[in-house]
């Protein structure tokens, strides 16, 4: 699994100082483009040069126990499978060795243009799978 840390700041949290269910999914996302980033890979450029994104298809989260103000937390990555437009990625967040949630999320590679899915090349399928 790729790990990355992030804070918690007060924009993150409720008024009860506990982290608003609908952030976690932000640190999911940032999670995904830090792997992607560390695989030479630019979301940007994709859009850009190839006409092609990553959307979210599925998601399913469950929560487990709360991150707070100013916790130091690690959300991690790890790819399952690959179909012919979809990928499947399983994530957690932890403090220290305590999993607070984990997420199974399908992305979808699609022609930005056109809205409609788009084949994942196997030039970056390697890339991701590095």
């Amino acid at each position: 699994m790729n790990k990355f840390n992030y804070r918690i700041y007060f924009e993150d949290t409720d008024a009860g100082g506990i982290v608003y269910y609908a952030n976690y999914l932000k640190f999911y996302e940032r999670a995904r483009t830090d792997f992607l980033r560390a695989r030479g890979i630019s979301q940007q450029r994709l859009a850009k040069e190839e006409n092609i994104g990553f959307v979210v298809r599925r998601c399913e989260i469950e929560y487990i126990s709360p991150a707070i103000l100013d916790n130091e937390i690690e959300v991690s990555v790890a790819i399952k499978e690959f179909s012919f437009t979809i990928i499947k990625i399983y994530q957690e967040i932890k403090i220290d060795k305590k999993i607070l949630s984990t997420l199974n999320v399908d992305l979808a590679c699609i022609n930005l243009e056109k809205l409609k899915p788009h084949k994942i090349s196997q030039n970056l399928k390697d890339l991701i799978n590095v």
